[in-house]
């Protein structure tokens, strides 16, 4: 059972975080400060140490130099995300800032753990070519990469990954919420000439409009109110490394301006300031956004859009990776079990199937999440369909249908004209537009293989409106 140090002044954080991981069956002492941490215990004995940043006495980053090769997860709020960036350049292994949902917490931690095993285990003990690892979503057969898969779009994407990963050039990973563009980025980076820098990863999304700029560009002392010192920003800690801009799509137009000219020039202005500096940094980005779409109305820069669509990856939407999510469902599987050291649980043939012929809306992130429900609510070895708590009928299904790509009989020409070439959201639009005049809701949703409220939803994902005449009126 590994063992973790927590250093934390705050008992509240403390307290929470030690629970959080034990529950996870981790071994975990605590400690207030340094100096404590230092007194109570042999510090290089064990196996991750977590610890604040900021500390009553020697800050956190003592704990690098004093774990001697332990590996540190640093913690900061997030107005001092910089600091933390310089004590990765010190040592630390990761950053996590505050506040953290639990989950982030448990996935930093066992990745860490992970690398560390990795790290440890001989050369000579792993095949030639093969990464050591034992991380869900990771396929041995494409260990480097770190994603599992093996359908004919996923094996495209391994190829452009290992050509692309080697170069300078700035790369768009376009996708669903969900997907897993953040492991494609890490693979681009981790691939690349740039991998001992640091990967600094940003969602233009979570962060204040008012701060964007300041956040990644950073400002001089006086730049704005509260500005009470001059600060680095991300993109100027990335200077020889990576900057991962996650939904970039959600950036404003003042600061892509000045993105722009980061790609252009190679360089950037802090907030306030006169001064340019220069800056060595690759730019992965990555949106679930229409970037084309965007710029013609006006709402992203053309300019930008170009500039960073030099290489673009696109990453498969779940649905349409067939038998792959059975393969990630059982990764997670295994993941799940070992949280709560249960080795006997399986997924039964009506999960199995459940798991093949859901469309997953939310991807990877929602499967997980489905994976996780079901191995804390299993009282049997066998986990069923229902503990999934996903909402699809299996009733309508036969063992070969694929929901949203099994025509039914009936239509003049469509039960047997193929369909490779639509995604299940094209196939369930156009089913639906063809069919609505002439067909109940129910009905077709029966035809779909969905119930009655997964139809409606999906109506108002997909912006599909209701017919207020015919047989579709049913009330």
């Amino acid at each position: 059972m590994p063992h973790i140090l927590i250093v934390e002044d705050e008992t509240i954080i403390r307290s929470a975080l030690r629970r959080l991981l034990e529950r996870n069956q981790y071994q975990v002492s605590e400690a207030g400060s340094v100096q404590e941490a230092q007194e109570r215990f042999s510090i290089p004995t064990f196996d991750l140490i977590v610890s604040d940043l900021r500390l009553p006495g020697a800050p956190g980053t003592e704990l690098i130099k004093l774990g001697q090769g332990t590996p540190v997860l640093i913690m900061t709020s997030y107005a001092s995300l910089r600091s933390a960036v310089d004590s990765m350049k010190m040592g630390a292994v990761d950053y996590i800032a505050k506040p953290f949902d639990h989950d982030e917490m448990l996935q930093a931690v066992a990745r860490i753990l992970r690398d560390r095993q990795s790290a440890s285990s001989a050369p000579a003990e792993r095949p030639a070519g093969k990464a050591a690892s034992d991380k869900p979503g990771v396929d041995n057969s494409n260990g480097e990469i770190g994603i599992i898969g093996s359908c004919p779009p996923m094996q495209d994407l391994y190829i452009k990954i290992r050509k692309v990963a080697p170069t300078d050039s700035n790369v768009l990973i376009q996708g669903e919420s969900g997907t897993g563009k953040e492991l494609v980025a890490r693979a681009l980076h981790n691939l690349s000439k740039r991998a001992k820098a640091p990967m600094i990863s940003v969602n233009c999304a979570a962060i204040p409009e008012s701060l964007i700029e300041s956040e990644l560009f950073g400002h001089e002392k006086g730049a704005f109110t509260g500005a009470s010192a001059g600060r680095a920003g991300l993109v100027e800690a990335a200077d020889g490394g990576t900057l991962f801009l996650d939904e970039i799509g959600e950036l404003p137009l003042e600061a892509q301006a000045r993105l722009l000219r980061v790609l252009q020039e190679g360089e950037i202005r802090r907030v306030g300031s006169v001064q340019s500096q220069k800056v060595d940094v690759r730019l992965i980005a990555a949106t679930h956004r229409d970037l084309k779409s965007l710029a013609k109305i006006g709402q992203f820069r053309e300019d930008l859009y170009y500039r960073l669509h030099v290489i673009a990856l696109k990453l498969p939407a779940l649905r349409e990776r067939g038998a792959d999510v059975n393969e990630i469902a059982n990764a997670f599987l295994l993941r799940q079990s070992a949280r709560v050291n249960r080795t006997d649980l399986t997924f039964a043939a009506d999960a199995e199937q459940a798991i093949r012929h859901y469309s997953w809306p939310g991807n990877v992130r929602e499967l997980e999440n489905a994976v996780e429900r079901a191995v804390i609510l299993s009282e049997s070895p066998q986990i069923s369909a229902e503990l999934l708590g996903i909402d699809i009928e299996l009733s309508d299904l036969d063992d070969d249908d694929f929901i949203g790509l099994a025509p039914q009989q009936g239509g003049s020409n469509s039960s047997h004209e193929p369909t490779e070439d639509l995604s299940l959201e094209d196939y369930f639009q156009h089913f639906v537009l063809e069919h609505q005049d002439h067909m109940t809701e129910t009905e077709l949703a029966r035809k779909l293989g969905v119930s009655r409220k997964c139809l409606w939803e999906r109506r108002q994902r997909l912006g599909i409106p209701r017919r207020k005449t015919g047989v579709a009126s049913e009330s």
